[in-house]
């Protein structure tokens, strides 16, 4: 099978953030990545600066560079568009590749509001393309792993379930400009679109769909420091909450019982000292099941089995049992973050038995969530 044309959407040599460099390019361009994958095109703000790349990275020569998405999505030679951008120009950069038919891999979020995710949505469906979203945190072992052992019935039907976490950014009150537009909810990519999204989704994909969901928010500090690239400090104001609490209940099904609640909390800074910032737990009939994590929030920021740790209550023998969870060798070979990311490529070079997550469940997500914040912003 020859490999899929690939063009990527925001490989910069000079971007703030290194999303596509650190988590998408070193799979592509290692062995197992280039038998499935071959990239043919950058696009970035110009064709200038994608030629900048294509040299930065040592790409082949052959590379084309472009400056417009419509001249991607007019290039017959390119099968799959990756766009990586920041999330505000995921809607722009993408559309016109998705109706052109092509395959469109878009990082989460889709874009930056719940109505132009349904419209990139219902034109992929329309155009036929096939469509993925970054949502790699479901594809990941440590969540594969706590859904075989629920599955399994280990801990019999599920109760309940809780998360809480502590991340979004390194700093409670100080945040890098590079990352200042987390304040403004109009670009779309915040704590709660974001850190919380990737959380939700993955820990749903655990444990089932969630009904009923209500939220409360609070935003603890509209006033939040930012620090220059000099160092100086200044401040900015923010109407983005820092404080996000979800409670719902959990779908009945063979391995839920009906009425089983779930909790989700997560809240902008690091936790406190001692204390790791992720915690999960469900509880079963039978047993119980607690992940819990000490090197942040995303499961693909877990480096290691001793970082991540799985472990069931056997309420029957009170005995508590360390489970074992573990990376593929060929993930082992690529840096964290790219790991659960060559996952989604793995899926997406099965063709249509690939189990990659798509437009479909982005706009899901999306809904879901700006129905959970809306009364927020309705005060």
């Amino acid at each position: 099978m020859a490999p899929i044309r690939t063009a990527l959407i925001g490989l910069s040599s000079t971007a703030k953030t290194s999303w596509a460099s650190g988590a998408h390019l070193p799979y592509l361009l290692s062995p197992r990545g280039r038998e499935r994958y071959q990239i043919v095109a950058l696009l970035n703000s110009s064709a200038d600066a994608a030629r900048a790349a294509i040299e930065s990275y040592s790409l082949p020569s052959s590379t084309r560079a472009y400056g417009d998405p419509r001249d991607l999505a007019a290039d017959p030679d390119v099968d799959l568009v990756v766009c990586c951008t920041r999330v505000d120009v995921h809607y722009d950069s993408a559309r016109p590749s998705v109706a052109a038919g092509k395959d469109v891999y878009v990082e989460w979020p889709l874009a930056q509001d719940a109505a132009r995710a349904r419209e990139l949505a219902e034109l992929a469906r329309e155009k036929g393309g096939r469509s993925v979203v970054g949502l790699q945190g479901r594809l990941a072992p440590q969540a594969r792993k706590v859904a075989e052992l629920i599955g399994s019935g280990r801990i019999g039907r599920v109760l309940s379930a809780e998360v809480r976490a502590y991340g979004g950014t390194n700093g409670r009150d100080v945040v890098p400009r590079g990352l200042d537009y987390f304040l403004r909810r109009e670009v779309g990519g915040n704590i709660y679109t974001i850190g919380f999204a990737h959380l939700f989704d993955w820990v749903k994909s655990v444990v089932g769909e969630t009904a009923d969901a209500k939220g409360h928010f609070q935003l603890q500090r509209p006033e939040t420091k930012i620090r220059e690239s000099d160092g100086t400090i200044k401040t900015a104001k923010s109407d983005v909450p820092d404080l996000v609490s979800v409670i719902a209940t959990l779908e009945e099904s063979p391995t839920v019982r009906k009425g089983a609640t779930f909790q989700a909390r997560f809240r902008r800074g690091q936790p406190f000292p001692g204390e790791v910032p992720l915690w999960f737990a469900i509880n079963g009939e039978k047993g119980e099941i607690r992940l819990t994590s000490s090197a942040g929030t995303s499961l693909h920021s877990s480096a290691d089995t001793e970082a991540l740790k799985i472990e069931v209550h056997d309420f029957e023998t009170d005995e508590v049992e360390r489970v074992h969870w573990d990376w593929e060798d060929w993930q082992k070979e690529l840096p964290v973050v790219a790991r659960s990311i060559g996952s989604i490529y793995e899926e997406f070079a099965k063709g249509e038995k690939g189990l990659y997550p798509t437009f479909e469940d982005a706009l899901a997500l999306h809904e879901h969530l700006e129905g959970i914040i809306a009364p927020f912003y309705e005060k």
